[in-house]
């Protein structure tokens, strides 16, 4: 048993770890950019330490740390732990005072922890992956000033994880890049046979896409290609992953979705697809998908397994005269 309360659980838990480790920082080298944040950070607040934590599964994970050795700690220990399921600015002026952290070791042995502050670092999505902390070995309370620039600083934080997460995305459609969307993937699979949660894969490509662009030019191209994406996503689940494979090749992997239900989902994307207008509403030609659905089996043994399984599928739905959804699932 512990010796110190636990940590509140957030109630987005689930889908705040898949979309921390989508952000693909965990485990990475050190880096210069976040480093000088911290550095900052510890001078302006005028504290030993300053943190950049990530708040995993069950640790908490220094992207940047300033005055502290330790890479990570567990996360039964984090004062971070209990700043990311609010949003705003965790304060603890004294932690031998509070009840929370009293007992930690964190308090009692190195680093001695006695005041802490933390911003949490929250998503786009609205979800908390960690904070901005800075820490004292004696208690204090921030002034109203030092409290903006602490804020300020982790929307920096924030910015940059952005921009980096924008790297690995297509600039056209803003979805993620072939490599990308295997490395995701494959997270997805690992997670799935661990904890028997239903995948199913959805890889499709528009047809005879080429015509778009030598009849009406490049920047037609990607119009068509953002009102497709943008139909798609419409229907997608937070958890789901969708990626743009090819040119005009893409791929969306349904989390915790029935074979039936990604077959109903394809059917919708392929008809709402079929009826979208654009620049050749009054030509010969209209935009149509053909695609391929499977699903994830216990004798897959990685994510490639599932997606060159949805690959032979939409070969089938092309030979077969596209415009059409095939399935290829194994019992």
């Amino acid at each position: 048993m512990s010796p110190y309360p636990d940590y509140p659980v957030p109630v987005d838990e689930e889908q705040r770890l898949r979309v921390l480790r989508r952000f693909a920082v965990l485990d990475t080298p050190s880096d210069p950019h976040f480093d000088r944040i911290v550095e900052l950070a510890s001078q302006v607040i005028g504290v030993p330490i300053a943190l950049i934590s990530l708040v995993d599964q069950d640790r908490q994970w220094f992207l940047a740390r300033h005055g502290l050795e330790v890479q990570e700690t567990p996360r039964t220990m984090a004062f971070c732990a209990h700043a990311i399921v609010e949003n705003e600015l965790l304060e603890v002026p004294d932690a031998l005072d509070d009840e929370r952290f009293s007992s930690n070791p964190l308090v009692l042995h190195a680093p001695k922890v006695r005041f802490y502050a933390g911003v949490p670092l929250q998503s786009e999505e609205g979800h908390n992956l960690g904070t901005l902390c800075v820490i004292d070995q004696k208690p204090r309370v921030l002034e109203p000033r030092q409290r903006s620039i602490l804020k300020m600083m982790a929307d920096l934080v924030m910015r940059e994880l952005e921009l980096r997460q924008r790297s690995m995305q297509c600039p056209v459609t803003g979805l993620y890049n072939r490599s990308v969307f295997f490395r995701f993937g494959q997270q997805e699979f690992d997670r799935a046979h661990v904890e028997g949660v239903a995948l199913a894969l959805f890889n499709f490509d528009v047809d005879n896409f080429r015509q778009i662009n030598i009849r009406w030019g490049h920047q037609a191209g990607d119009k068509v290609l953002l009102d497709l994406c943008t139909i798609a996503q419409q229907r997608l689940s937070q958890q789901d992953l969708f990626g743009r494979i090819g040119d005009e090749e893409f791929s969306i992997l349904l989390v915790n979705s029935s074979s039936s239900r990604a077959m109903q989902l394809a059917e919708e994307i392929r008809e709402a697809i079929a009826s979208m207008s654009g620049i050749f509403d009054h030509s010969d030609y209209h935009p149509n998908i053909s695609g391929g659905i499977t699903a994830v089996v216990d004798a897959d043994q990685s994510f490639a397994d599932l997606f060159y399984r949805a690959d032979q599928a939409l070969y089938l739905a092309k030979g077969n005269g596209r415009n059409q959804i095939a399935a290829l699932f194994i019992e």
